[in-house]
């Protein structure tokens, strides 16, 4: 099983635009991994998309993905969702439309229950625009618990009762990925998240001292919102899970590849993403 990060970034890309910081400035002169697109993944053999954030299309082509068949929303927040649009991208030929052919193979768009009625209510003045693809022949939706084909289950783990917010434990024979990309602090209790080969996790402040010197004092409200390294050593033991990589990377950590790398070396079994990052299990 193929996993591939093929975004790493926060709910700001790095490079920001108009940012001339280090950070962006050597993500523009030097490209990925330097640059961050927004929070997404793909698994292999199943051609399955986790998230479109407004710049999937960049990271798609990025990784050299050939196919996508179906898309999981983790919730609805804008950096997840509001590159929706490269569902056009992917299956909408305006000329056979001009015909009125529908494409084949319309792409599933699936999530827990509550999730996708969220995403259904992303919309412009045309109305839903989940809906439209729908209507147009480009998708159908389906709200699931679980997806399955072939030897990959992936199981859709709510965080709360609300069921607002998935974890996806990702399965194929005996080796199993554990991706909470976004909002899933604090971290739900769960037996399924026992011995994972690989937790990739977002939702994580990496140092005290930030972008621009500043530092993150104890009474931020950043840290109830987000974790902080400590704490996730703390679920990767809990679990004893062998490996952390950590995602959702924001340009406001004002870290860049080279300062992850480095503190990488420090650290135990801790590891930061980056754009096409594959993971093989």
């Amino acid at each position: 099983m193929n996993v591939i990060i093929l975004g790493s970034g926060g709910c700001v890309s790095t490079p920001r635009a108009c940012c001339n910081c280090r950070v962006c400035t050597e993500a523009r002169q030097k490209g990925f991994p330097y640059a961050r697109t927004g929070c997404s993944l793909f698994i292999e053999g199943v051609n399955l998309l986790i998230d479109t954030p407004e710049d999937i299309n960049a990271s798609l082509n990025h990784s050299d993905v050939q196919k996508v068949e179906h898309i999981l929303y983790s919730h609805c927040d804008p950096d997840h969702t509001m590159g929706m649009r490269v569902i056009e991208q992917l299956k909408m030929d305006w000329l056979a439309d001009s015909l009125g052919k529908k494409p084949d193979h319309p792409i599933e768009i699936a999530s827990l229950p509550a999730i996708l009625e969220d995403v259904k209510k992303q919309s412009t003045k045309y109305g839903s625009m989940i809906e439209y693809y729908e209507a147009r022949g480009l998708v159908y939706t389906k709200a699931i618990r679980a997806f399955k084909q072939d030897n990959i289950l992936i199981e859709l783990v709510p965080v709360d009762e609300q069921e607002h917010v998935a974890i996806f434990i990702i399965s194929s024979d005996s080796q199993k990925i554990i991706y909470a990309p976004c909002d899933v602090k604090p971290f739900p209790k769960s037996e399924k998240f026992q011995d994972a080969d690989v937790l990739i996790i977002g939702n994580t402040i990496v140092g005290d001292i930030l972008k621009d010197g500043f530092v993150l004092n104890e009474d931020n409200p950043l840290r109830k919102e987000l974790f902080t390294l400590d704490e996730i050593d703390a679920i990767r033991r809990q679990y004893g899970i062998k490996k952390v990589i950590i995602t959702h990377l924001e340009e406001d950590w004002g870290k860049s590849y080279d300062d992850y790398r480095k503190l990488e070396r420090e650290l135990n079994f801790t590891y930061f993403a980056y754009d096409g990052l594959k993971i093989r299990l």
